[in-house]
């Protein structure tokens, strides 16, 4: 069956995700989502950027998801670790044009899709990085580590430990709440808060972890 992209639709459907989410975002960034959306959707079918196929689950799973952390980005410079096609980092960057965002991924089809979507939505706020996250050495500090579907938190806190300093702070997009990883965390962070994210019509849980050095 052939999934076809109906931009008209999905900007409907866009608009009531972002009206649900309470979140006031021009049209302006909403076309350049629905626009990012699209290279998604197209780019996905010659090199599989995410399992997900169908745009509107795309919208949901991808889009909408992102947004939801919109406002605990809170900080000028964010990297976004293992961020595949972009994900979170792409749509934030869009919605947060004051805030720059280094997204990072070892992959390099990812990293020449994120490029092209910079081109194409004239996003001069995101930078993407071809690197490991343990190679990844900036000159100074993140205000904010933020990861989604990248590892467990233990894991993500011994990668990403010299990214950030005591004021920054780990932002971890997890599904269901994450007790067992939670109980992993060695003494020397501190679990700030964990906050239970509602994303327009997904099914299932998502949660935010908030997590600082101690």
């Amino acid at each position: 069956m052939t999934v076809n992209f109906n931009r008209e639709e999905l900007a409907s459907e866009l608009a009531l995700g972002i009206d649900k989410l309470g979140f006031a975002i021009s049209e302006e960034q909403q076309q350049r989502l629905l626009t990012y959306l699209g290279m998604l959707f197209k780019w996905n079918a010659a090199y599989n950027l995410t399992s997900v196929r169908d745009p509107k689950q795309m919208l949901q799973k991808h889009i909408l998801d992102s947004l939801s952390v919109m406002p605990f980005v809170r900080g000028k410079r964010v990297i976004d670790v293992g961020t595949g096609p972009g994900l979170p980092g792409i749509p934030l960057a869009i919605v947060l044009p004051h805030v720059e965002f280094d997204l990072l991924d070892s992959l390099g089809k990812r990293v020449r899709f994120m490029k092209q979507v910079a081109h194409e939505c004239k996003l001069a706020n995101i930078h993407p990085i071809q690197s490991r996250v343990e190679a990844h050495q900036p000159d100074t500090c993140y205000d904010i580590v933020i990861s989604r579907a990248f590892a467990s938190l233990k894991d993500m806190l011994h990668w990403c430990q010299h990214l950030v300093d005591f004021e920054g702070r780990f932002l971890a997009l997890k599904g269901q709440y994450p007790q067992q990883e939670i109980d992993e965390v060695s003494n020397y962070y501190h679990i700030e808060s964990v906050t239970e994210l509602a994303v327009p019509d997904l099914i299932g849980e998502r949660h935010l972890v908030t997590i600082k050095k101690q």
